[in-house]
């Protein structure tokens, strides 16, 4: 009787929920790049694995989860999604049966406009209980999917290193690279990678085997006991990365939900980022019920200076394009070996982390004030306890984890979350100043799991009937110095205030605020150098409306304040506007990007996202005085044959050179087209 009941209400909220809630997809891909956006660009320590992010969203994207069908797993591969978010979606299922439509979505308690909007692309309502989605072997090479992607970057200038009195690029500078992929239902990924960058050479000396990098790959999930099993290259993610972690960390952000990097596990590793990745085979098995084991080992070699049998520097930017670089290519090796244990319990969840990895020669970075605690020596132990608990509206997660040294690192998290709209988190980390591991990577204001702690404090509710408001405080401390800070200890705060009005749901806007006050270097004209207050404020204005499915408007103001303590400031502003139009009669989606800057130097620069190719994520930053336009077209000729193009035009009216180096452009425009070819078969 209980169940009719509930039926009966789900069926009158979803006529009441249709009247007022419609999601276009322009809208939703518009509020969920706005996300992305705001994570990539408060989280500048973090920019080096955004390009896997960007990569496992948009094919999630292109092949989403049947949300009636979804385990807690699938659901946890959506990062903006929080943990209690997951829960209440199973729950919602469990009580009231399969959605209908995208317009049940706001009936699942703590459910917000904005990431209804963002879920909707990336879940299907679908209930699929056809032949090709069994598991068969028959059925894995006769109803997998494929897809083979092309793309080249093309430069309508010549920099300084490609000119014939002083040519140092050993390549062209056309970019390009390929992408294959196959995939049955999510149970079987393989597929290669190959990227030739700017500048590096292909099929000729020092490069005869074509691409500069390759990367393969095979994923089998969730067959039988096996949970994962990846050969290959691959990717790592345990507990809260203080132990292991190469694939994507959020880091600090105003949206709460996102604050937590959640253990994604193993993963395929099928972007071109050319450093966070591992190399052999990954394993992970179901033991009994609640409880699972990893094990994984890994052999490559990996760039970097050495010198006398000494590794004196670790080369990450994976650019193979003058003489040095070349030198630096496949200079040593690494051997991983390590395992994961992790219990699912009702109320509680643990996991045990344990990893061995070992060099080939003695890593011994050369002396600097700076990196003194610096990893050192030829192999490394590091081992690491997360867990989470649940209780009512509370949830207290963290890991804690010991180096080889017994050095310690613990980060320590409560969240609560008395109603939908109100979420409070508070956290507090502590790494020692000289805590090694070298796989780490979690929430912080510096760049490595090392000689850091800090107590955060965020919030996230609404007020009124339209506003919702999202803000936290960070505090944190360096006990030892940090590149470009000679002074011994430094404190500071960095801190987001941001204030969101959706009138309607077609309309939306937010201003937000951010201050961040951290000590630095800094050398007066006449004088010596002191380590002083370094204070920067950004001011973001951003509304988004589309009236129709079939436009999408976006107007944004950026200013920044930059100023070392009692010294001249550095300001910049930018006015942006971009337009999104799919035309109705061919199937031709258009974008229009144009802004206007002006700051007054490099240290004011300002970022702008712009839409870019499929896999890709495009924000460039610009500074000076100038205007930037860019146009984005994606036509489909049929549902096989994707071409996407990408035109950028940027001038300066401030300079008749552009960049330094063998980057230097001689004038003052700056334009580039970007091809895209995709084949789905």
């Amino acid at each position: 009787m209980e169940y009719k009941m509930n039926k009966r209400l789900k069926t009158m909220l979803i006529i009441c929920f249709s009247m007022c809630f419609s999601v276009n997809n322009l809208f939703a891909q518009e509020t969920w790049m706005n996300m992305i956006e705001q994570l990539v660009m408060n989280n500048e320590n973090s920019s080096r694995s955004w390009e896997n992010m960007i990569t496992d969203l948009e094919e999630l994207k292109e092949h989403p989860i049947s949300i009636n069908q979804a385990t807690k797993e699938q659901l946890e591969r959506i990062p903006f999604l929080s943990d209690q978010l997951v829960e209440n979606i199973l729950y919602y299922l469990y009580k009231y049966g399969p959605m209908l439509s995208d317009k049940e979505l706001m009936m699942v308690e703590d459910m917000d406009i904005q990431t209804a909007r963002c879920l909707k692309l990336f879940i299907t309502f679908q209930h699929s209980d056809k032949e090709e989605d069994k598991i068969k072997l028959k059925n894995v090479f006769k109803y997998g999917k494929q897809e083979f992607s092309t793309r080249v970057d093309i430069p309508f200038y010549t920099r300084a290193g490609y000119h014939d009195s002083n040519k140092r690029y050993l390549g062209d500078s056309y970019y390009h690279h390929f992408r294959y992929s196959f995939r049955y239902s999510d149970k079987v990924y393989a597929g290669l990678t190959a990227e030739k960058d700017t500048g590096e050479p292909f099929f000729a000396n020092p490069n005869q085997k074509g691409y500069d990098y390759y990367s393969p790959y095979l994923l089998i999930k969730n067959i039988g006991k096996i949970r994962a099993l990846a050969l290959g290259n691959y990717r790592l993610n345990y507990g809260y990365g203080l132990v292991m972690n190469t694939d994507f960390s959020l880091g600090k952000t105003a949206t709460l939900s996102t604050l937590n990097n959640r253990s994604t596990g193993i993963k395929k590793h099928s972007s071109s980022d050319e450093y966070n990745y591992f190399q052999g085979v990954a394993w992970s098995i179901h033991i009994v019920d609640r409880l699972s084991a990893d094990a994984f080992y890994s052999y490559r070699t990996m760039d970097g200076i050495v010198d006398n049998q000494f590794i004196t520097s670790i080369k990450e930017d994976g650019f193979h394009r003058v003489l040095k670089d070349i030198e630096k290519k496949n200079t040593f090796s690494n051997q991983l070996i390590g395992s994961h244990i992790h219990y699912n319990g009702k109320n509680f969840e643990l996991g045990l982390t344990g990893v061995y990895n070992v060099f080939n020669k003695v890593l011994n970075p050369t002396d600097r004030t700076y990196n003194k605690y610096y990893p050192r020596g030829k192999d490394f132990f590091n081992i690491g306890v997360n867990y989470q608990f649940f209780w009512k509206r509370f949830i207290f997660l963290g890991e804690t984890a010991l180096d080889k040294q017994g050095r310690i690192a613990t980060m320590n998290m409560l969240r609560y979350s008395p109603k939908g709209s109100f979420q409070l988190v508070v956290m507090n980390r502590f790494y020692d100043v000289a805590y090694q591991s070298m796989y780490a990577n979690s929430i912080g204001e510096g760049s490595s799991v090392q000689n850091e702690s800090g107590f955060y404090i965020g919030l996230e509710t609404n007020i009124l009937r339209y506003f919702k408001l999202n803000a936290y405080g960070d505090f944190f401390y360096f006990p030892w110095k940090k590149y470009q800070v000679s002074k011994n200890s430094t404190h500071g705060f960095d801190g987001v205030f941001q204030l969101s009005f959706s009138p309607r749901y077609e309309l939306d806007m937010f201003i937000r605020y951010r201050y961040k006050n951290k000590y630095k270097d800094f050398t007066p004209e006449e004088g010596e150098k002191i380590t002083i207050p370094y204070i920067q404020q950004k001011w973001r204005y951003q509304l988004n409306y589309s009236p129709n499915n079939e436009l999408m408007l976006k107007t944004t103001v950026d200013v920044v304040h930059h100023a070392y303590q009692d010294q001249e400031a550095s300001n910049g502003v930018l006015i942006g506007q971009s337009i999104g139009y799919q035309l109705k009669k061919i199937p031709l989606k258009l974008d229009v990007s144009g802004a206007w800057f002006q700051t007054d130097d490099y240290a004011s620069r300002i970022s702008l996202y712009e839409k870019g190719l499929l896999y890709s994520f495009s924000i460039p930053s610009f500074y000076g005085k100038g205007e930037r336009l860019a146009l984005n077209a994606r036509y489909e000729f049929n549902k096989h044959l994707i071409l996407q193009a990408k035109y950028g035009w940027t001038h300066y009216r401030d300079r008749e050179i552009i960049g330094t180096g063998l980057e230097q452009i001689n004038g003052n425009v700056k334009s580039d087209l970007y091809l895209q070819l995709r084949w789905k078969f």
